[in-house]
């Protein structure tokens, strides 16, 4: 296993300082954001699948820091009602496409999107109720009429420049959430499409990571080290459902944590060796969204757990068995 960073929680730092920061602190790999919601502080998927001297430069400066890119991170809503928003979700996303086949990085990093209730609906619209009718009506619109066919599209455009993995992140909100949507839309439209494991998305949802694991089986295409934590009085109150602002972490029922400070390290422990088992040894990527610490005292926190849980080498002597 390696260990990653998403990269934009080092927005404020250019590439060269970030990246010489990163190797001084043991990390192995950058996941690059090029566009859509990670932003582009780092690099312009737009501009440099156009530069091939851009291009250059951009992997002297890894090469420089014995630095790999873990995935390129272009999440996104390219099926939202706006036509305007989508268009530039969408370019966004091919020119990732483009630029990753152009530095040989095949994995991409999104959302699956969200789309509206209906033709002439003006915002996304996420359903998480069978009744009344209107709700279950709706969602087959939305898969049926523009999911599909959107990621349809979109499968064959990012294999035609040499992607080989689309990691969707299933993330409360979009389309896809949990293991049973994944492979929903992977059934649909092929195995280009899996998905983008982390935790602090499902725990509040309920879910067992160790089951989410297996369950996703050879769908587990990435993976987003970030902690939640479960703010059990208010919970008893009012549930895990939670329009209140992130900023409001007293009255939040579940609120982003640095690893180890929504569950202890044992239970991370457990998901890196349980991701071994399920025949991940792949990328770690930290991310920090913790409302309680600086994004450099988070993510140094993460780092030195990750050192210490995950598996470098796996047991190729087993002399016992």
């Amino acid at each position: 296993m390696k260990i990653s960073v998403v990269s934009s929680i080092l927005g404020d730092y250019s590439l060269d300082e970030s990246l010489k920061y990163l190797s001084g602190l043991g990390v192995d790999q950058f996941e690059l954001g090029v566009g859509g919601y990670p932003g582009k502080a780092h690099a312009d998927a737009l501009v440099l699948s156009k530069d091939k001297a851009a291009r250059e430069k951009l992997l002297e400066t890894f090469k420089k820091y014995n630095m790999g890119i873990s995935a390129l991170a272009v999440h996104g809503n390219c099926v939202h009602p706006n036509k305007e928003i989508a268009a530039s979700f969408e370019a966004d996303f091919e020119a990732a496409c483009v630029l990753a086949g152009q530095i040989g990085v095949d994995r991409l990093v999104t959302f699956s999107g969200c789309p509206g209730s209906d033709p002439d609906a003006k915002a996304p619209s996420w359903i998480t109720c069978a009744w009344p009718s209107d709700y279950p009506k709706a969602l087959e619109w939305q898969w049926n009429e523009v999911l599909i066919p959107y990621w349809e599209k979109a499968v064959k455009f990012a294999a035609d420049n040499g992607v080989k993995k689309i990691a969707l992140e299933m993330h409360p909100g979009f389309c896809v959430y949990n293991p049973a949507t994944v492979h929903r839309l992977r059934n649909a439209v092929g195995k280009l499409i899996g998905a983008n494991l982390d935790p602090s998305h499902l725990l509040w949802q309920g879910m067992d990571i160790l089951e989410v694991i297996r369950e996703l089986g050879d769908a587990l295409y990435y993976f987003h080290a970030k902690d939640t934590q479960l703010v059990e009085h208010n919970i008893r109150k009012n549930g895990v459902l939670d329009t209140k602002s992130f900023t409001d972490i007293s009255n939040r029922s579940w609120v982003f944590r640095t690893l180890g400070y929504g569950h202890d390290i044992g239970l991370w422990k457990q998901i890196f060796s349980a991701l071994f088992v399920a025949g991940y040894n792949d990328s770690i990527s930290i991310e920090h969204e913790d409302g309680l610490m600086s994004p450099k005292e988070g993510l140094e926190k993460a780092v030195k757990l990750v050192q210490e849980s995950i598996i470098r080498e796996g047991n190729t002597n087993m002399w016992w068995a």
